[in-house]
């Protein structure tokens, strides 16, 4: 612990304190203040020296300065301005660091130059499913995720059918990537120490068209889909569709005779069906 006047060496509290930064919690600002979890997250980002890395919620850079020596180039977003002077601390001295201002859920991601392949992050809690499926939607380039997020969030994108925890964002997450909760995260690497559970969250993209799967017109149609069968869960699939509007052009029967053709119940709800279920079934009703 620091004496009363000595800086601290940790470099977010010795930011914090010098440029007399507040966490917002309205933000979901928990910086890391523990440096041995930098080490945990790239060598399960598996980072090489021609990576180009976009990490969103740069924060007090911590984990930017770190990335930036062990990858080509670093993008890193963040929406407080008031971080300007404590984020740029620690990203001026290193020139393969780019930073944008803004909210990652509109900021033009496909701009950014060089592409980034990878992304590695510590994720603003109140946009982390949000902001990974439109990554995943968006930027076609990257191939690997590693990220923290609050526990539920990663529970729900890596969730097995049948299960509480499955819904969209399991579906659409899993339909182009593998999912894998990689392992707990202690409440005490962050300031302040936040009032929920976190993980890490890894996903890789899926080789060939799979990957691909929420791109371009065919993935729109079946975001639509598997929104639209989540859409009322109290309903069947076929009934929740035809509420939602998620299936154009195919009647309730229709919807019916597609789910019995994939071994499903005509009465199967949206949590019965695997990813893979939703993509054989917009494939079965020419979505």
């Amino acid at each position: 612990m620091s004496s009363v006047g000595e800086a601290p060496v940790q470099p977010s509290l010795r930011r914090m304190r010098r440029f007399g930064v507040r966490p917002d919690r309205d933000l979901g600002q928990n910086f890391l203040i523990d440096s041995n979890i930098l080490g945990v997250i790239d060598r399960a980002a598996e980072l090489d020296a021609d990576d180009v890395v976009l990490e969103i919620g740069g924060g007090l850079g911590v984990l930017s300065e770190h990335l930036a020596e062990r990858a080509a180039h670093v993008h890193v977003i963040e929406i407080d301005e008031r971080l300007r002077d404590a984020l740029l601390d620690a990203t001026a001295p290193h020139e393969n660091i780019t930073v944008h201002w803004g909210d990652a859920m509109t900021l033009p991601l496909q701009t950014l130059r060089p592409a980034p392949v990878k992304v590695v992050a510590n994720l603003p809690y109140g946009i982390a499913a949000g902001v990974l499926l439109r990554t995943v939607e968006e930027l076609g380039e990257l191939t690997a995720w590693v990220a923290m997020a609050q526990r539920e969030v990663g529970e729900r994108l890596a969730a097995e059918p049948g299960t509480g925890a499955y819904g969209v964002p399991s579906v659409l997450a899993q339909l182009a990537c593998e999912v894998r909760v990689l392992r707990a995260v202690p409440r005490t690497v962050f300031h302040p120490v936040p009032n929920v559970d976190s993980v890490l969250v890894g996903m890789r993209r899926r080789p060939g068209e799979a990957g691909q799967s929420l791109s371009g017109p065919r993935g729109r149609a079946l975001r639509m889909l598997v929104s639209g069968a989540f859409a009322h869960r109290r309903k069947t699939l076929a009934g929740s569709l035809a509420l939602s509007g998620g299936a154009p052009g195919a009647s309730r029967e229709r919807v019916r005779e597609a789910l019995a053709s994939l071994g499903h119940p005509p009465d199967a709800r949206a949590e019965r069906l695997s990813p893979e279920d939703f993509r054989s079934l917009a494939g079965i009703l020419d979505l």
